[in-house]
């Protein structure tokens, strides 16, 4: 799933959600480098931390990882977890997802073969939507 997003397919799956950006700030302060490394990939983190506000970043981005999980129909269960769900750009800036064994099987579960995203974020709240295709 690390390729350009492709638009087309039959939908399998369909996730939301928003995301307070307050709430990511307050655990990002009070957790620090231990909420980054159980919530995100390595480069998820790096990226959401040179951005001129990390909060929003990184919101956005776990939005994103909600949206996915529950487009696969798993929510965070089933070995599905934020971490394993990592939210990166592709050249041409486009956000994908790439999933981690765990997530990709419940993906071929559903008969799914790619994610799409979509991110935006304001001050206060960041939120993304999540479609998975045949």
């Amino acid at each position: 799933m690390g390729s350009e997003p492709q638009f087309s397919g039959e939908v399998v799956g369909v996730g939301i959600d928003l995301a307070d950006v307050a709430r990511i700030r307050g655990l990002l302060e009070k957790y620090g480098k231990s909420f980054l490394s159980k919530t995100f990939a390595d480069a998820e983190a790096a990226h959401c931390m040179a951005r001129a506000n990390p909060a929003e970043a990184l919101a956005a981005r776990f939005a994103a990882k909600e949206a996915v999980a529950k487009a696969l129909g798993t929510g965070f269960s089933a070995g599905v977890s934020p971490k394993g769900i990592a939210i990166e750009n592709a050249p041409s800036g486009a956000p994908l997802a790439r999933l981690d064994e765990a997530a990709q099987a419940a993906m071929e579960k559903i008969g799914g073969k790619r994610v799409l995203v979509s991110l935006t974020h304001l001050k206060d709240y960041a939120q993304a939507v999540a479609v998975i295709t045949k």
